[in-house]
């Protein structure tokens, strides 16, 4: 990516990965995209390769104890994490992508979407060196139940989802609060035009033009939606209800 000077007051993603190539990715398409050439946010790489030590650079070292994989070394990461949160101010998470965090959601990105900044560190191999964690008291954050080969592609989710919550990003405050997981819910049906395709038509109540009965069918079908697919979303909305 094309580094260009640090602006000052305004949201960065700070990542450090071992392929910083991979940035910004998809985070340079579409109102992301268009947000970062804007300077509504920032996005700053650090390269992991260049802390490595000895003649090839070695950033990682086989497991403690035994076992199979390599680990990302403490020494390693703890200069590259220095270096990459010189200058950060305010409210800057730390966060280690990891299979064995806690879940990132809507809750967590709204967060981040109202800190400094945030720091993301991708990992590879085994993962890293425990005591990095522990010396930096880096959260562990999971972008779902399964296992990647590296941190980039839910790096670049998790800043996608905060990005987009940033005012004047998606310019639409309405849609962030209609969208699944804002209120609790999985977000209604949509449709559009055309009215009738390949035998199927739009419901009747969306073409009434009666605002009340569109609210109250948006959300009779969002809980219905919710109940079915995610029980669990819905267990917590009706708790929270009482």
């Amino acid at each position: 990516m094309t580094h260009k000077p640090r602006l000052a007051n305004i949201w960065t993603a700070r990542v450090i990965t071992l392929f910083p190539e991979a940035f910004p990715g998809v985070l340079g398409e579409s109102l992301t995209g268009r947000a970062l050439k804007d300077d509504k946010w920032q996005l700053e790489t650090t390269d992991l390769r260049p802390f490595g030590e000895g003649k090839h650079r070695n950033v990682d070292d086989t497991p403690a104890g035994g076992g199979a994989g390599m680990v990302l070394r403490a020494d390693v990461l703890g200069n590259a994490i220095e270096h990459t949160m010189r200058g950060a101010r305010g409210n800057w998470p730390l966060v280690y992508l990891s299979p064995r965090g806690r879940r990132f959601d809507q809750a967590m990105a709204r967060s981040w979407s109202k800190c400094d900044g945030v720091t993301l560190l991708c990992g590879r191999f085994e993962g890293v060196d425990q005591r990095v964690l522990d010396h930096y008291d880096i959260q562990e954050v999971s972008l779902g139940d399964f296992v990647l080969t590296g941190g980039e592609i839910a790096a670049q989710a998790m800043i996608d989802a905060t990005v987009r919550l940033l005012p004047s990003v998606l310019g639409n405050a309405e849609s962030i609060e209609e969208e699944s997981h804002s209120n609790g819910l999985l977000e209604h049906p949509q449709y559009t035009r055309p009215a009738e395709w390949r035998g199927h038509t739009i419901p009747d109540v969306l073409m009434s033009g009666h605002h009340g009965k569109v609210a109250e069918w948006r959300k009779t079908m969002s809980e219905e939606i919710t109940r079915e697919r995610r029980p669990d979303l819905w267990e917590k909305f009706t708790k929270g209800e009482k």
